[in-house]
C-alpha cells in the first residue's frame, strides 16, 4: 500500500499542488535520446530558446521535458520523474523497442531506464487521477 511509504500526516495532494516545471535528461548521444523521448511520449522537442541553456526542450506551457548533452556536473547524472501514460503495457513495450529497459514493473507504476541509461518512471493515467 502506497500510504505505508509516507510519514503519518503526509498527503499526496501536495504533489498535485506543486507540479514539476521541467524534467531534464542528460545524454551521451542526444540524437538517440531525442528519438527515444519523442517515440515514448509523443512530445515535440525543439532547440532551446535564448536563456534556456543548451539542448532541446518542449514548449507546451505545462511541465516541460528537456534533453542536453551530458556534462561533468552532478546535475548531469540522472533524474527520476514520473510520467503519466494512458496505456502502461503499451508504453513499456515502446520503452524496450526504443532501446530502453524496464527495471521494476509493478503496475500501476514501472521504473525504467531510457536509451541513455537515465532512470524514470511511468504511471498509468487512471492511477494519477486517483492520487490527485
Amino acid at each position: 500500500m502506497i500510504e505505508s511509504h509516507y510519514p503519518a500526516g503526509m498527503s499526496l495532494d501536495a504533489v498535485a499542488q506543486h507540479p514539476v516545471a521541467l524534467v531534464e535528461f542528460p545524454a551521451d548521444n542526444p540524437e538517440q535520446a531525442l528519438r527515444f523521448w519523442v517515440g515514448v511520449l509523443g512530445v515535440d522537442l525543439q532547440e532551446r530558446e535564448a536563456g534556456e541553456g543548451a539542448g532541446w526542450q518542449t514548449h507546451s506551457g505545462r511541465t516541460e521535458l528537456g534533453v542536453h548533452r551530458r556534462g561533468p556536473g552532478p546535475g548531469d547524472r540522472f533524474s527520476l520523474p514520473y510520467f503519466s501514460v494512458p496505456d502502461l503495457p503499451a508504453a513499456l513495450r515502446r520503452v524496450e523497442e526504443l532501446g530502453g529497459s524496464v527495471i521494476h514493473p509493478s503496475p500501476p507504476w514501472a521504473i525504467c531506464r531510457d536509451s541513455e541509461g537515465n532512470p524514470f518512471a511511468l504511471m498509468a493515467t487512471q492511477q494519477r487521477q486517483r492520487t490527485q
